[in-house]
């Protein structure tokens, strides 16, 4: 099939922009009427998502969340491909990214690679190296996550080596071309909390490969620990803050919220120390009923400090305690993608500028297309 970009043909049939279409599309997820295989259920995130390339762009859409099977985008088999609809109006043709060929490969002990590491977006190698977390106790857990999920449907394993992780990234790299890794963690204690063991999977994943490595973590204890990280090899390091407002913390998170927000800005000083200004992101998720002032005025601060605020939708994620939530509207979304853009370029942060992790692939927010029209100043359209 030849590939078809976005043009401004496109625009005109729904009356929107590329950017504001992406909010609705990630929002409202996607009807993939049996069509797509390969999405994944559980996990740490994205979970119930499916990877998409529109036009030259790789994004991750629900498939498989409660609002995906109601939602007025859908998919649609045609002699020339696949091709996706709103309310039943052709809008473009999509390619799903294809299975990558490592998913087909296993380790001596016979582990499928794909219960160590998967794919994200189309160039993404992304692992849980610890599955299990101390704050999945059904009362403590936070409302929004499946990490227990795909451990408990034996689609993962509890914790992956340093030698099987590097196993992984070595055939990715070589089959698949992957360019970057991020390698998350459950969190194991109350001190370190994972910042160890994820240096000794960067050490062995360092002696078979130079790509780009996020780690992330809850804030360890240790301050020292930045500098162990990025000694490691680490090129940047996600610090996880969820949300900026401490009543939607406190009740979204119960036991991870312990950890206040003044102890994350702590940290983030300290990260951006070790790692450089636009080496330290967090994830903001958006639609658990947070005060819009304090979203942004947190965004605002983070940037400040050189944090890049990666800003996503609440995807209601099948087994978890949201899974019954409605996602925040798209007008909301866009209204924020706006602002925090805007924040974004006036302390010279950008997608672009991250060298690994959420921020730089960015295929489960529309954040990145906001900075490209903020940077060009004008609501014209640009190319993606």
């Amino acid at each position: 099939m030849d590939e078809k970009h976005w043009d401004r043909s496109d625009e005109d049939s729904i009356g929107q922009s590329y950017a504001s279409w992406l909010v609705d599309l990630q929002n409202k997820g996607l009807r993939s009427n049996g069509l797509i295989k390969d999405s994944r259920r559980g996990g740490a995130g994205p979970s119930d998502d499916r990877a998409f390339v529109l036009g030259d762009h790789s994004v991750m859409l629900p498939t498989l969340n409660g609002p995906a099977e109601s939602s007025p985008y859908s998919l649609v088999s045609t002699d020339s491909g696949l091709v996706l609809q709103y309310e039943g109006k052709k809008l473009m043709y999509v390619d799903p990214v294809a299975r990558p060929k490592f998913y087909d490969r296993s380790t001596t002990d016979g582990i499928p690679y794909n219960k160590i590491a998967v794919l994200h977006s189309s160039d993404v190698l992304a692992s849980t190296v610890i599955q299990s977390c101390i704050r999945w106790a059904p009362n403590q857990r936070c409302k929004f996550c499946a990490i227990g999920q795909s451990l408990e449907a034996g689609n993962t394993i509890a914790r992956k080596t340093p030698e099987q992780l590097a196993e992984v990234v070595q055939a990715a790299e070589a089959l698949d071309g992957i360019k970057q890794i991020t390698l998350t963690t459950g969190t194991p204690n109350e001190l370190d909390r994972g910042a160890l063991y994820l240096a000794e999977c960067v050490k062995a994943i360092r002696k078979v490969s130079r790509l780009p490595i996020q780690v992330q973590c809850e804030p360890p204890e240790d301050d020292g620990l930045y500098q162990v990280l990025k000694d490691a090899g680490a090129t940047t390091i996600g610090l996880h803050v969820e949300s900026f407002d401490e009543n939607v913390r406190r009740a979204m998170m119960p036991s991870k919220s312990s950890i206040t927000l003044e102890t994350y800005f702590a940290a983030f000083e300290k990260a951006v120390a070790v790692f450089g200004k636009n080496q330290v992101s967090t994830y903001v998720i958006l639609g658990m009923g947070e005060s819009l002032e304090k979203t942004m005025a947190g965004c605002a601060r983070a940037a400040q400090i050189g944090v890049y605020p990666f800003v996503v939708p609440l995807r209601p994620l099948g087994g978890t305690l949201l899974e019954n939530a409605a996602p925040p509207t798209s007008d909301y979304m866009e209204g924020v993608y706006r602002q925090v853009a805007a924040i974004l370029a006036s302390e010279g942060l950008s997608s672009a500028a991250s060298e690994a992790g959420c921020a730089k692939c960015g295929a489960c927010s529309a954040l990145s297309s906001f900075e490209k029209l903020e940077l060009s100043g004008s609501e014209s359209y640009e190319k993606l």
